[in-house]
């Protein structure tokens, strides 16, 4: 069974750009889990693994119904200290044909497919693997300094009504914060997503409708 994950447009009260994917879970997936405690790095002694101020700078909201591509555009920015602009990173997906459907990973009537990531992600010399993990999994990448694209439920995250069984956002996960519990993002979906703190909870309850995927780069900031 193939596994579908696409962008789209989000209902919400406010005038927020979100993405809608629609999602069909792959069995054979991939999981890469921790292989034992977390690797120290700088915060380990306090519990938090990533760099959430660090990755704030490459925060932007979104214009339009790219937020993976936009999660993307973040991740870039954070290991090679260029980020594409939305604009460049729609055009690259927009003439790059998709690994998964006939046509371009994305455009105005196609969104984007969470399997084509890794291949947006290699335009710009980055290899990432698209799997399904573990909230301990991804702190040992943050503490490896990879970086962490999910796949989420935006209702959940955002406290809005509707449907709230669907993966249907992608955010950047910057930091996990054991100590106090709380996931920090850079969320391109709302006004006030950069650096967005999700208790641990709710994160992990709006990171299970699609079985905890993710996509995590092989490659670690310099």
């Amino acid at each position: 069974m193939a596994s579908i994950v696409r962008t789209g447009f989000a209902a919400a009260a406010a005038p927020l750009w979100a993405c809608v994917i629609a999602a069909t879970v792959a069995m054979a997936t991939v999981v890469h889990a921790a292989p034992g405690p977390p690797a120290p790095d700088a915060d380990h002694e306090l519990g938090v693994y990533g760099d959430p101020a660090g990755a704030a700078r490459y925060w932007h909201q979104q214009r339009w119904s790219d937020c993976g591509e936009m999660a993307v555009a973040d991740v870039v920015g954070e290991l090679t200290g260029r980020e594409p602009t939305e604009q460049q990173i729609t055009a690259v997906a927009e003439r790059t044909p998709s690994t998964v459907v006939s046509g371009p990973m994305w455009s105005r009537s196609r969104n984007t497919d969470i399997r084509d990531l890794p291949m947006l992600l290699w335009h710009y010399w980055i290899t990432a693997d698209n799997v399904q993990t573990t909230t301990g999994a991804l702190e040992q990448a943050l503490a490896e300094k990879r970086k962490v694209i999910v796949i989420l439920n935006a209702e959940t995250i955002w406290h809005r009504p509707g449907n709230r069984d669907t993966a249907n956002h992608f955010v950047v996960v910057t930091g996990i914060d054991t100590k106090d519990g709380v996931v920090h993002l850079n969320d391109s979906g709302i006004k006030t997503g950069r650096d967005e703190r999700v208790p641990l909870a709710t994160f992990e309850q709006a990171w299970a409708p699609n079985h905890n995927s993710a996509i995590v780069t092989q490659t670690a900031e310099a």
